[in-house]
């Protein structure tokens, strides 16, 4: 009986392990830029893989360094895929809040980043061109010397 007891709590403390490892997350942050991509994709197991370009950073030789992120979205945040499907349509800058987990798992995602919530900020860059008022044009007399 003392066997069965043991053999039990081994087999508990496994598999909390591995629930810890396969559902939990060692990291969560934010992360702020463009989306240029989101696309539902995979043969079997479908899911939302997207692309954030975060801006462009000056260096000290006036180089600009623009760095990519990928990252996924559970099928299940309708919220966070629709506002993602919004940034994208209109040009807005997206603050994205995500958990790093320990692996991937096919059925989960192809990044270690899940996407678990989506705030679109304000258009930081205008839609049109600002409109500027131009001096009204001057006659030049042509017929005198210069």
């Amino acid at each position: 009986m003392r066997k069965w007891v043991i053999f039990a709590i081994f087999l508990a403390i496994i598999f909390g392990i591995l629930y810890y490892i396969t559902f939990g997350y060692y990291s969560e942050g934010k992360r702020g830029g463009y989306v240029t991509r989101l696309s539902n994709r995979g043969y079997m197991f479908k899911t939302y893989e997207g692309e954030l370009r975060m801006g462009g950073l000056f260096e000290g030789d006036g180089t600009m360094n623009s760095s990519q992120w990928v990252f996924s979205v559970s099928g299940k945040n309708k919220d966070a895929i629709s506002k993602l499907e919004e940034a994208i349509k209109n040009g807005h800058r997206v603050s994205l809040t995500y958990e790093e987990k320990f692996f991937t798992l096919p059925w989960n995602g192809d990044t270690k980043f899940f996407v678990t919530n989506v705030e679109v900020l304000e258009a930081s860059r205008p839609a049109t061109p600002p409109t500027s008022t131009l001096p009204a044009p001057t006659e030049i007399d042509t017929t005198k010397a210069l």
